[in-house]
């Protein structure tokens, strides 16, 4: 919540503000909301806004999915959505003067509402906050610029390549040649994080073509952490646009070049503070049983960690987007790298999860495999050299049908989500799979229509 005073100043020392867009993130991850004339601003950021529950229950396209048991039958009754704390911002991207504010529900008796993918996060930090620890975040993002002008014969292509600039070769990691060619893009998404707060450390340039990656600084509160992916996403899409361009979070948008992934770093500290994934000569016990968690849990993760169709085009055997449940000492071929260069700095690094992932639902499920890993003392097993992956470790599923069925019948899922909210996610992505199932691809037209 947002108290007058400080909702009426920020108006005070934004005169030109017109509009106000509030707005939740469903479970795909996609902001949903409305826009708000400045007359009504104060009232909506200090009383909270209506919208449908049915928000959160939408497919990728914004369709009801009615088996989530929000919408059809039940009158498709409002929550109460609030502000989060510290997400009131201007809005730079756009020509009208706007601000933003991120929302989230809670029921009519002033409860969290089950199908917000960030009180599902808020849940398992609870389950921290008993036991006396605070898990320390930061999450890295992927993406690639693409060129505003798309057909269905070329529906995606690096910034520039009209005229055939584009080498299918040149890959340019860490150049910093491209990243001087997009200065103007890159100084407004660093200058407009800065106006939003959103902690943003390096940029690079990626192995892709058009790919780079900016980083979050870490922060010691998980939906905070969880809530500037978010917002940066947001601003990375709009500032690109504002320049004549697009991103995509996709996880594979080209076939033959890199994915992009969400990374998400995380160490945890005890009640004075200290980080307990430091060991002395030998990595902690806590590190090494909150790995273990890890592994243990994945494969029944990988629905959340690999969304969409799309997304297991990324997930196929390289070096940079993990395919077993193994783990490894400052090993990125490693689906968890265990980061002990630094001591205070110990941490441990999750490369599953796509830069298409939900953050909330992400966060959520790899810091409570963690925490039942230290609870039921897990064993991670050995660690991998190099990408010599042991018989032992488990494949990661690479289908999103089956992902889906393990997601629904996993009894991890049910304990970090609920049941209500792990059938309301799975009720979703069915939705979005028996869409693509019913759709006839250019490759199969191409490949069997007059040869079989």
């Amino acid at each position: 919540m947002i108290d007058e005073h400080e909702a009426v100043e920020f108006f005070r020392n934004n005169p030109d503000i017109e509009v106000l867009e509030a707005f939740v993130i469903d479970v795909n991850g996609v902001p949903r909301g409305k826009w708000i004339p400045r007359e009504r601003a104060v009232d909506v950021l200090t009383k909270g806004m209506a919208i449908p529950r049915s928000v959160y229950a939408l497919d990728i396209w914004g369709r009801d999915v009615n088996t989530a048991g929000l919408a059809e039958g039940t009158g498709d009754p409002d929550g109460m959505c609030f502000p989060v704390q510290g997400s009131l911002a201007r809005v730079s991207w756009l020509k009208r003067p706007t601000a933003q504010v991120l929302l989230s529900m809670r029921n009519t008796d002033g409860t969290d509402f089950y199908g917000d993918p960030r009180q599902v996060l808020a849940a398992v930090l609870e389950r921290y906050r008993k036991r006396g620890l605070t898990p320390v975040v930061a999450t890295e993002l992927e993406f690639y610029l693409i060129d505003p002008v798309r057909s269905a014969l070329d529906p995606v292509r690096p910034p520039n390549t009209r005229e055939g600039r584009w080498h299918t070769g040149q890959t340019q990691v860490l150049s910093i040649a491209e990243l001087q060619d997009f200065e103007d893009v890159f100084h407004e998404i660093s200058a407009t994080c800065r106006a939003q707060a959103v902690p943003t450390d390096t940029t690079l340039r990626e192995n892709g073509p058009g790919q780079y990656e900016i980083n979050l600084n870490h922060v010691p509160d998980a939906l905070k952490a969880a809530d500037y992916a978010v917002l940066l996403k947001r601003i990375v899409k709009g500032v690109a646009r504002k320049h004549d361009l697009d991103a995509t979070f996709m996880a594979k948008p080209y076939g033959t070049q890199a994915g992009s992934g969400m990374h998400v770093h995380f160490s945890i500290l005890d009640e004075q503070g200290r980080n307990i994934f430091v060991g002395g000569d030998q990595p902690a016990e806590t590190l090494l049983y909150s790995v273990g968690g890890l592994l243990q849990n994945m494969g029944d993760s990988m629905a959340v960690f690999a969304p969409h169709a799309n997304s297991y085009r990324r997930v196929r055997p390289s070096e940079h987007a993990p395919t077993y449940a193994s783990w490894g000492y400052d090993n990125r071929s490693a689906a968890v790298r265990v980061i002990t260069a630094s001591k205070p700095a110990t941490r441990i690094e999750h490369r599953v999860a796509g830069a298409d992932s939900n953050p909330y639902l992400v966060l959520a499920l790899i810091l409570d495999a963690a925490l039942m890993g230290m609870n039921a003392k897990m064993s991670p097993g050995g660690e991998i050299t190099g990408d010599d992956h042991a018989v032992d470790h488990e494949p990661l599923p690479t289908n999103w049908d089956y992902s889906l069925q393990r997601f629904a019948k996993s009894g991890f899922t049910y304990s970090a989500f609920g049941p209500a909210f792990r059938s309301l996610y799975a009720s979703c992505k069915l939705q979005e799979l028996s869409e693509f199932s019913l759709r006839v691809t250019d490759v199969e037209y191409d490949a069997y229509i007059r040869t079989v």
